[in-house]
C-alpha cells in the first residue's frame, strides 16, 4: 500500500486519502485523477464513512497536475479528455456524502489548489504556499473547478490569483477567507484529525442536509435547493433526532447511528 500513488484509510468512522508521490511533489498523473474521483465516489457510497481527510505524502500537499504527461495527454485532441478527467475528481471531492477537509502543507499548486477548493474544510501549515498557474502555462481552468476557487475565495481574489499566477503564504491564504485555520507543521495531522473526529460524532443526517444547504445556498440550483429539503426533513423523524434529544435530557453523549 505505500507504494500506491494513493493511499487510503477507513477507522472510526474517518476515511484518510493521501496522494502519495513525495517524490515529485504529489503531482497527479492522469491515472491518479480517475483513481481519486472512483476513490471519493467509494467512500462516499460507504456508510460507515462519516468524514474524509484529503492530504499529501511527506512535504507537499501537490504540485497540481503532473507536466511531464502534458505535452502527450493534455494537448491536442486528448486535451478535453485530461480535463475531464480533472472536473471529475474535483466534481467527486465537491459532492462526496460526507464533509471531507484538506490538510494542506508545502506546496498546494494548480490541480492541487482545485482539490483543496473542492473540500468542505481547509486546514494549512505554516509553510504551506499557494498558487493557481495556468495563465503562466497557457491553459484554462475548468468552469466547475472555477466554480469552487471562486466560492473558497471570493471573486476578487479568484481574479487575483489566476490572473497573476502569483503565490500566496498561509497567512495570506487565510486572511482571503481560503484557510479554515493556519497551524505549526507537527500540529497539522493531529488538527485534522481531532476536527474530523468531532464531525464523525455528530449525527450525520444532520451533518449532509447542513452540507446540502450550504451547497444549494452557493450553486442558487433548484434541484440542489430540492435535495436539500429532502435531506433536511429526513432528519425529523429519525431515530438520531430521538437519540439527541434523549441524551440532552439525560445530560449524556449520543451515540448516533446515522438512521
Amino acid at each position: 500500500m505505500e507504494n500506491e500513488p494513493l493511499i487510503v484509510k477507513v477507522a472510526d468512522n474517518v476515511a484518510s486519502v493521501r496522494i502519495n508521490r513525495p517524490l515529485k511533489k504529489n503531482a497527479i498523473t492522469f491515472a491518479m485523477w480517475q483513481a481519486l474521483a472512483e476513490t471519493f465516489e467509494t467512500l462516499s457510497a460507504d456508510p460507515s464513512v462519516r468524514a474524509i481527510t484529503l492530504s499529501g505524502t511527506g512535504a507537499d500537499f501537490s504540485a497540481g497536475a503532473d507536466i511531464a504527461e502534458f505535452d502527450t495527454l493534455r494537448a491536442g485532441d486528448n486535451a478535453r479528455s485530461y480535463e475531464s478527467a480533472n472536473s471529475a475528481a474535483f466534481a467527486a471531492v465537491r459532492g462526496a456524502r460526507v464533509p471531507v477537509i484538506a490538510a494542506l502543507q508545502g506546496v498546494c499548486f494548480g490541480g492541487g489548489f482545485g482539490l483543496a477548493a473542492a473540500a468542505d474544510l481547509r486546514i494549512a501549515a505554516t509553510d504551506a504556499l499557494f498558487a493557481v498557474p495556468a495563465a503562466k502555462l497557457g491553459l484554462a481552468y475548468p468552469q466547475d473547478d472555477m466554480h469552487d476557487i471562486v466560492a473558497a475565495l471570493g471573486s476578487q481574489m479568484a481574479r487575483y490569483l489566476t490572473f497573476t499566477g502569483d503565490r500566496v503564504d498561509a497567512g495570506t491564504a487565510f486572511r482571503m477567507g481560503f484557510l479554515l485555520e493556519v497551524v505549526a507543521p507537527d500540529e497539522l495531522e493531529p488538527r485534522v484529525a481531532k476536527l474530523a473526529a468531532a464531525i464523525a460524532a455528530n449525527a450525520p443526517l444532520s451533518v449532509r442536509a447542513s452540507k446540502l444547504a450550504i451547497q444549494a445556498e452557493l450553486s442558487g440550483n433548484a434541484v440542489d435547493a430540492e435535495l436539500a429539503r429532502e435531506a433536511g426533513d429526513l432528519t425529523f423523524a429519525s431515530a438520531d433526532y430521538a437519540e439527541g434529544r434523549a441524551a440532552f435530557q439525560a445530560r449524556r453523549k449520543p451515540e448516533f447511528i446515522g438512521r
